[in-house]
């Protein structure tokens, strides 16, 4: 068992993780106190949080699976069980998780829990991207059983994980535009290619 895995087994950090209901449940109630998760409640926080609910609501009722991948996730031989790295003020965490809940709703071979980057950053620090960003959501894909890492993805589809690189370089009148550009190319992709992704991933690791 290497140190990743320790770290993920270990018991209170477990017994702390959400549920997707749990989850969406906790923000909620976070908002009705005017917090978010984490420790920065400012208002600027707190409205992406408040986006975020009406962006995870879209999801649930609208995002369709693909024939293709509810194929794969039905024939699953090997139990997964998948940690995912989120917090309420993360938009990118609104576009994809409601599409990965679906994953994991579309068979019992898939247990989904998530926990907070914030609190449980000796985690998030074995996840990083690119080597270097505590980028989120990042899932991180074990066997049920005997609790080996068998992959990760995250934080983005690989489009979209181009876009934010690209914001980093622009300035603050184009930032604006630029983040609504990737918001618009969320809309428009449909969970399309993140699908397109677990649809190679999850084969690989049903391999091992």
């Amino acid at each position: 068992m290497t140190a990743t895995d320790t770290i993920l087994l270990n018991p209170e950090i477990i017994n702390k993780s959400y549920s997707y209901k749990e989850y969406r449940e906790l923000i909620e109630k976070l908002l009705d106190k005017e917090k978010t998760t984490g420790e920065n409640h400012s208002e600027e926080m707190l409205h992406y949080s408040r986006m975020n609910l009406h962006r995870m609501d879209r999801h649930d009722k609208y995002a369709e699976m693909k024939p293709a991948l509810e194929r794969v996730l039905r024939n699953l031989n090997r139990k997964f069980l998948w940690v995912v790295l989120v917090e309420g003020w993360c938009s990118d965490v609104a576009q994809n998780l409601p599409i990965i809940n679906k994953m994991a709703e579309a068979t019992e071979k898939i247990e989904l829990k998530l926990i907070l980057r914030d609190e449980n950053l000796e985690i998030m620090d074995q996840f990083l991207t690119d080597g270097r960003s505590r980028s989120i959501p990042k899932l991180i894909c074990m066997d049920a059983d005997s609790h080996e890492v068998l992959g990760s993805w995250g934080p983005r589809p690989d489009t979209a994980q181009q876009m934010a690189k690209d914001l980093k370089y622009m300035n603050d009148l184009l930032l604006k535009e630029g983040v609504e550009r990737l918001h618009k190319w969320y809309a428009d992709d449909k969970n399309e290619e993140i699908q397109e992704e677990f649809l190679k991933l999850i084969p690989e690791w049903e391999k091992g």
